[in-house]
């Protein structure tokens, strides 16, 4: 094995040597890097139709693949999946467990009303918020395992959900999962993206129709008879045709009583599937609209923060709400929009179009996600 000048080794007869890399690539050298193979050589096709040729056998041997273009040809670079094989995947462990104390928390102390006193005298009467934690992480866990299930489904390098711990409201800002690797095909990119919100959506219907039905907490006399003001998490369209389905009501004019929390959990669902949705960048609705439209989506995407910004725009001075009555929350996701797009969509290698029983899917699933949008969905008003 002969060593060059930077200390990088010719690589030996293990790298995988698919048959098309033969066939549409000369290759002049194959050297590793760490675990990483390198193909140096030119291309006989076109660079999109090599990799369309290229992605299926290399997968098949446990390896993306990408092409990088040099001044004096193409670099074919295979990387191999990790796909969880080296042991426990502590830090998804890590705040998995953080998030569970967090949400249990903020559930015990701002939705079923223990106290602070009872809390530091006795911590595990959290644990009365149990419910609100299994209906918080079960919609966020369900979304993000169903592009987990998915990404497995096709062979695609997907890690488990990374869920993230935080504060008020809801002990949690959400979760997400990462992607390596190009995919392969527009198809794959649909089914992928689309996987989560549906499954969340399944599942936040089940939660919401599961809370409405459970008993209303009883509120503190205090808390109930306070003045000032209080912060109101108004019902998406979704949530009350769930009501109205079910026969319940979505609160109660007796100010001593409040909805379940476990309906907390169906109304975070609808919400992050909303935000899930919006059509920019690597979000669900980016990864489905430029599966849908192909690389027309970009387009989309550049409409996305004006609308956002414009909606945040309206409500504070067509309505006169504050910047902590959803003016805030709009605007912040316009930036986010921003910045998202600017790292711009998902590029599959094949551009095939995904047909007709895919549009209708994504059309229904964008659909839903529409009654889930509020216009003001955090409010802040006197008690």
């Amino acid at each position: 094995m002969s060593e060059h000048e930077d200390g990088e080794a010719s690589a030996g007869s293990d790298v995988p040597r698919p048959e098309p890399l033969r066939t549409f690539f000369r290759v002049e050298e194959v050297r590793q890097e760490g675990g990483r193979v390198r193909y140096v050589g030119e291309s006989y096709v076109p660079e999109r139709t090599l990799l369309r040729k290229l992605v299926p056998p290399f997968r098949d041997a446990g390896y993306d693949v990408d092409l990088e273009v040099v001044d004096d040809g193409h670099v074919v670079v295979a990387t191999p999946f990790e796909h969880g094989r080296e042991g426990v995947p502590w830090l998804n462990v890590l705040l998995f467990a953080a998030t569970v104390c967090s949400t249990l928390f903020v559930g015990a102390y701002g939705w079923y009303y223990v106290g602070w006193e009872e809390i530091a005298a006795n911590p595990l009467t959290i644990l009365q918020a149990w419910p609100f934690t299994a209906a918080v992480l079960g919609v966020l866990m369900t979304h993000e395992l169903g592009h987990y299930a998915a990404g497995r489904y096709y062979g695609v390098d997907v890690s488990l959900p990374y869920v993230i711990p935080f504060v008020f409201p809801f002990g949690t800002l959400g979760a997400v999962i990462r992607m390596r690797g190009r995919l392969p095909s527009r198809k794959v990119l649909f089914d992928i993206g689309a996987a989560g919100p549906i499954a969340g959506l399944v599942a936040t219907v089940a939660v919401t129709a599961i809370g409405l039905s459970l008993d209303p907490i009883r509120v503190p006399a205090d808390v109930a008879n306070a003045s000032g003001t209080m912060i109101r998490f108004n019902n998406p369209p979704l949530l009350q045709i769930i009501a109205d389905l079910v026969g319940q009501p979505t609160g109660y004019d007796d100010p001593t009583h409040t909805t379940n929390p476990v309906v907390i959990g169906g109304w975070v669902g609808m919400f992050f599937t909303l935000l899930n949705l919006l059509p920019v960048g690597q979000l669900d609705g980016g990864h489905m609209v430029r599966a849908m439209v192909g690389p027309r989506q970009e387009t989309i995407a550049a409409l996305v923060p004006g609308v956002l910004f414009s909606i945040a725009a309206y409500l504070y001075f067509g309505r006169g709400l504050g910047i902590d009555e959803s003016v805030g929350l709009w605007g912040f996701w316009g930036a986010f929009a921003i910045v998202i797009a600017a790292n711009g969509p998902a590029n599959p290698v094949d551009e095939e179009r995904i047909g007709w029983p895919r549009l209708a899917v994504g059309l229904a699933t964008f659909a839903l996600g529409a009654l889930c949008f509020l216009l003001v969905p955090i409010q802040v008003v006197s008690a």
